[in-house]
């Protein structure tokens, strides 16, 4: 059965790297293939994932739209064919991971019928994988709107502040009021550098989420983010990616 993997936190927080890390891992342990949902309108997971810029769902969107408006939709195929088709094209395919990326949000106008249709199809592409990795923006709200399945866990990303701790608090909060059911909820506080002020400390508490590990700030991953190499580059010397692997041994054992 897939389990279905998700990030949340407020912008800055390095969900992104995070879950290029936690990819890393699962394939270290033979999970492959993982698919991944690029599902923040940035778009950058793929240079995390060593990928080509790939081509997005929020595109095909605004295409069928447009030419369901124009009545030449459907008429030589189904638009789910139509769907199908245009979403498993849009898939990047790796070696051990494959990436679709979401894009850009809906447009002005009424998107039910579209999403609903993409709903559907993501569902089955998601099929064939034991594990899919999804990279969100701040909230949750769009996960419902994209699949129909749940969340098997939600990694809930903070970055060493205080202001980061209560983001996560309000993430979590609002978690459980998507139409997607989330069955587990873990902290993750990334690029810690030494002890954590009091302050800080009272704020994870407050978020009551169990920690699942505290990411030490790596040199060898800044260097790699900053000359935009691919994270899946990283040696087993590296303090983050190790903490990582933690969460991932959790994750075969546990989930």
């Amino acid at each position: 059965m897939t389990k279905v993997i998700a990030f949340a936190g407020k912008g800055g927080t390095g969900k992104t790297t995070v879950a290029a890390l936690l990819i890393r891992s699962l394939i270290h342990r033979g999970a492959a293939p993982i698919l991944a949902i690029d599902a923040d309108p940035a778009t950058n997971l793929h240079l995390a994932l060593g990928l080509p810029n790939p081509a997005t769902v929020g595109d095909l969107r605004e295409g069928m739209k447009a030419e369901a408006g124009r009545g030449t939709l459907g008429v030589v195929i189904s638009r789910q064919d139509f769907v199908d088709r245009e979403v498993r094209m849009a898939l990047e395919e790796g070696d051990q991971v494959d990436l679709i990326a979401m894009g850009r949000p809906e447009g002005q106008g009424c998107y039910c019928a579209v999403n609903h249709l993409l709903r559907q199809t993501l569902d089955e592409v998601g099929q064939g994988y034991p594990y899919i990795v999804v990279d969100n923006e701040a909230g949750m709200e769009h996960i419902s709107r994209r699949t129909t399945r749940d969340v098997d866990l939600l990694l809930v990303v903070t970055d060493p502040t205080v202001r980061g701790a209560r983001a996560a608090q309000t993430i979590a909060m609002m978690s459980d009021d998507v139409d997607v059911r989330v069955r587990h909820k873990l902290l993750v506080v990334n690029r810690v550098s030494g002890a954590l002020p009091a302050e800080l400390e009272a704020a994870i508490a407050d978020t009551r989420l169990e920690v699942a590990a505290r990411l030490p700030a790596d040199a060898q991953l800044a260097d790699l983010d900053a000359r935009g190499q691919p994270l899946l580059r990283l040696n087993g010397s590296s303090p983050a990616a190790s903490a990582v692997d933690a969460i991932a041994e959790r994750i075969l054992h546990d989930l």
